[in-house]
């Protein structure tokens, strides 16, 4: 049917502006998820990488940043599957994973935004306060099993640890275990808080986590003091002594993204590695990056 003259045309701009009222929506809909970043990974930093999302979303209007954690290895072969922005991990990729990267043209870059010393923590009733490298090898491997064997009560090691998902059991087998296997008695935690949280029940409990979870936990897990040697001062763990390099007990934390960031991504690594971002490290219990590192 042949429309009035002039009626076609208002027809036609009537069915433009619905179909621009349709549009409208999506258009709105794409721009709020640019700026939706998901991280992935490290138990040891979600408390930091919350913070810092927090943070970051009260002063950029419509940013949402989803953290969670699940272990360094998880968030790792969440980037390496594409289900995550930025994987937040407290060990560097191994080997393994940069070649499936390659296998699947995924191109890692990496972000040091901050550092954390391992503490090694206690009942605060257990008397021993020091122990040294090779001690704490010992323990953990299962060479010592009882508290007597290095200075203490007649009393049972309980061994609490990380699972092999998560960067600090990776870092700490390699470090004070000489890559050794775990002793089979450990107790295998499922996260940070939980070796906290163990460790405060158990008197005679030994556990290792990031030096930020064990400074909020205040008294009710003691730090003890490392020694490299047998003649080599005792450490306590602390932005001063992981900055000097006294405590030897140190690695860096980082963020991986798949190729150089952009966009909101960008942006919010930006903010992680400003004074800002870093003032919340040291406010968190993690020890800040030296600045334009």
């Amino acid at each position: 049917m042949k429309l009035p003259k002039g009626l076609g045309s208002i027809v036609g701009a009537v069915a433009l502006f619905a179909l621009m009222s349709i549009s409208l929506p999506f258009m709105d809909t794409a721009n709020a998820a640019a700026k939706y970043v998901t991280i992935k990974g490290s138990d040891t930093m979600v408390h930091l990488v919350s913070t810092w999302a927090e943070d970051f979303m009260d002063n950029h209007e419509g940013a949402d940043i989803s953290v969670t954690g699940g272990g360094s290895g998880t968030g790792i072969a969440a980037m390496l599957n594409g289900t995550t922005d930025i994987c937040a991990a407290s060990r560097q990729m191994k080997e393994q994973e940069m070649a499936m990267a390659e296998q699947k043209k995924i191109t890692p870059v990496r972000y040091v935004v901050a550092r954390d010393g391992i503490a090694v923590v206690v009942n605060p009733e257990n008397p021993v306060s020091t122990l040294t490298i090779e001690q704490l090898g010992k323990i953990f491997t299962g060479a010592y099993t009882n508290w007597n064997q290095v200075g203490g009560p007649d009393k049972p090691i309980i061994v609490l640890s990380r699972e092999s998902s998560s960067g600090t059991y990776v870092f700490f087998q390699e470090h004070v275990l000489g890559k050794k296997d775990y002793t089979t008695d450990a107790r295998l935690m499922p996260a940070t808080s939980a070796i906290i949280q163990a460790t405060g029940e158990d008197a005679w409990a030994i556990g290792y986590v990031g030096l930020g979870y064990a400074v909020k936990a205040g008294d009710k897990v003691k730090m003890l003091a490392v020694k490299a040697d047998d003649k080599a001062p005792a450490v306590v763990p602390s932005e001063e002594t992981v900055i000097s390099g006294e405590y030897s007990i140190a690695r860096p934390l980082q963020m991986y993204t798949n190729g150089e960031a952009t966009g909101t991504i960008k942006e919010f690594i930006d903010f992680c590695l400003s004074p800002t971002g870093q003032k919340i490290v040291r406010e968190t219990g993690y020890v800040p990056v030296p600045a334009g590192k």
